[in-house]
């Protein structure tokens, strides 16, 4: 029974001895406030370039096709580069051959400029005789220059039924078939040219206000890509009836691995905000579009309201609510309420 009554009172001095050591090292606190980790980090002084993401897509230049049309009547009698060849200058692209109505007119003219310039000759030699007046030569003569430059013409064209490439490009749409009655002036074939695109975006109206030309734009694919540095070559501020965007315009630099067609995302800068508060973009949070931040002091967060300045992808500028040097809360913020302790992780 001694020994029994001798173990009893060993327990109850060990569980006495360790409720104090709890009571010491905190563990035991009756408060029982809960802690959170989290990673923090320093407002500093800097500069801000506030960018905003807009979508497009690229398209054909003002100046990247161009029309090879029929100098005359005539049926299209091969196709030598049909859609989708890529072509190079002076490379053949459709033959003509001239209608019967064609060839019919240059006989005419033919007949016409023969009978013009023996008339003439007649003209002079009866001037010579004193049959006719100095004005009767001049006017035949007159005709015959007439005629004999409708002659020139129409050969001229009669010789070009070969239709070329005039530039580098490839050949986007072919209007006739083989076999095709051509009118004088019918568009046989669109060619585009190479590296002749520019990007279209659609944007706010009250954004593309505050745009203008030659301001620095990055765009790239948006499918991935290479990201390209470019500029801003016009503005349309009329809003499209459907979309009820405006439209943004930049020339895709030459040799870049984009496609008429393809889409695009570019990024162009909006305002900038010079020696200001910046701190993380990962730290803002936003509560009903109150933006504010958690900032830490002697291991508790605050909760901070704050006023933005300008932002982009890694950083924002705040113009009220900080100070150079607070501490704020980039990651954790989220379950965090104000005054809860915290620990850095």
């Amino acid at each position: 029974m001694a020994a029994m009554r001798g173990l009893c009172v060993v327990i109850i001095l060990t569980q006495l001895l360790i409720c104090c050591s709890k009571s010491s090292n905190g563990a035991g606190d009756s408060s029982g406030a809960p802690t959170a980790q989290v990673t923090l980090a320093q407002a500093e002084r800097g500069s801000i370039a506030e960018t905003i993401a807009i979508f497009g897509a690229a398209e054909n230049g003002a100046t990247s096709q161009y029309v090879l049309s029929a100098p005359v009547e005539a049926i299209l009698s091969s196709i030598d580069a049909p859609v989708g060849s890529v072509v190079q200058v002076g490379q053949p692209i459709a033959t003509l051959t001239p209608s019967p109505a064609t060839k019919l007119g240059l006989a005419k003219a033919s007949a016409d400029a023969r009978a013009a310039t023996d008339a003439y000759a007649r003209a002079r030699r009866l001037r010579s005789d004193k049959l006719v007046s100095d004005a009767e030569v001049e006017t035949a003569r007159a005709s015959a220059q007439s005629a004999q430059a409708t002659l020139a013409s129409l050969s001229a064209r009669r010789q070009s039924l070969q239709l070329n490439a005039t530039d580098a490009g490839y050949v986007q749409k072919i209007n006739a078939s083989p076999g095709d009655l051509l009118t004088a002036g019918a568009a046989v074939a669109i060619v585009a040219r190479t590296g002749d695109l520019r990007a279209r975006f659609g944007v706010d109206p009250a954004l593309a206000r505050r745009l203008a030309p030659g301001q620095p734009l990055t765009i790239k694919p948006a499918g991935g890509g290479t990201t390209l540095t470019t500029q801003i070559l016009s503005i349309d501020p009329t809003t499209d009836s459907r979309t009820r965007l405006a439209s943004v315009f930049a020339q895709i630099p030459t040799g870049a691995d984009i496609g008429a067609g393809e889409g695009l995302e570019g990024r162009v800068s909006t305002k900038t905000s010079t020696d200001a508060v910046t701190i993380p973009y990962s730290a803002l949070l936003d509560d009903g579009g109150q933006p504010y931040v958690f900032i830490v002091e002697q291991g508790v967060a605050h909760r901070r309201e704050v006023q933005i300045a300008a932002v982009n992808a890694d950083h924002a500028a705040i113009a009220v609510g900080l100070r150079i040097g607070d501490l704020v809360v980039t990651q954790g913020g989220t379950a965090l309420v104000d005054g809860m302790k915290v620990r850095a992780k």
